[in-house]
């Protein structure tokens, strides 16, 4: 499928997807999060595809926020709207992926581009990244999930202050916060992320779907995080996965996972 807005390359069971907007510092505007959305979800059923790694294209910015023009003089009920369709099409989506998602920070993540880096499963940054939640600025607040995710990643107190002021971290901020794994240089960023991407590809598939299920559970209202554990980790031995990990181990080889 051909895009307008990103990039998307697949090599060695990794897909890349790269926003590709430079001249817009890859802002996220309504055209760029169906595209996303379609790649994710290509992405999940492509039997090549292990991991994702999400970067932004150029060495300034991931994605430096959202497109502002095209919400300036929407009404209270368009505003409504658009959170919760971006949030089910792109960030929720993202976020409960079967397969795992590295965010690849290149720049600037701000606004609904932090927003975006937060719903991949976890993050590396480039130590030119500066990240943030400004919208505070323009008299309104992160609408596609940042007030629920930051307090997750950095705590209630880091997340008041940020949003409140409308401050940026940088790279090494943001991994002290816990916000990133990894700070590296810009030229070594998407190294580092197809590094830990073939760490994970040698694992079950399965497993990890499950794992990943298991612990949003424990941010999610209503469900009982240990009850998903239960399930998910019952639910592994009745797979080849299990099996052959179990298998390898006693035969003392290397186990070649299948997915099933």
């Amino acid at each position: 499928m051909s895009y307008e807005n990103i990039l998307v390359a697949t090599e060695n069971n990794i897909t890349t997807i790269t926003i590709n907007r430079p001249t817009k510092l890859n802002a996220l505007n309504k055209a760029t999060i169906a595209e996303l959305h379609e790649a994710f979800k290509t992405a999940e059923t492509d039997e090549a595809t292990r991991v994702i790694v999400l970067t932004g294209s150029g060495e300034k910015a991931f994605v430096a926020g959202a497109d502002i023009s095209e919400f300036a003089n929407f009404s209270v009920e368009e505003g409504a709207q658009l959170a919760q369709q971006g949030q089910e099409l792109l960030f929720d989506f993202v976020e409960n992926l079967k397969k795992p998602v590295i965010g690849a920070i290149n720049g600037f993540a701000l606004g609904g581009g932090l927003e975006l880096a937060m719903s991949c499963h976890f993050r590396v940054a480039s130590e030119n990244a500066k990240m943030g939640l400004p919208e505070v600025s323009l008299g309104v607040i992160p609408g596609y999930g940042g007030t629920q995710r930051l307090p997750q990643l950095v705590g209630k107190g880091k997340a008041m202050e940020m949003i409140m002021t409308a401050g940026m971290l940088t790279g090494e901020e943001a991994k002290q916060n816990g916000l990133v794994n990894y700070v590296v240089p810009q030229a070594e960023l998407l190294e580092l992320c197809n590094s830990i991407a073939q760490k994970i590809i040698k694992n079950s598939p399965v497993a990890i779907s499950k794992a990943i299920k298991a612990i949003n559970a424990n941010f999610k209202d209503g469900v009982n995080g240990y009850e998903t554990e239960i399930k998910a980790f019952g639910y592994c031995f009745g797979t080849a996965d299990f099996k052959e990990g179990t298998t390898a181990f006693l035969e003392k080889r290397k186990p070649e996972f299948q997915g099933k």
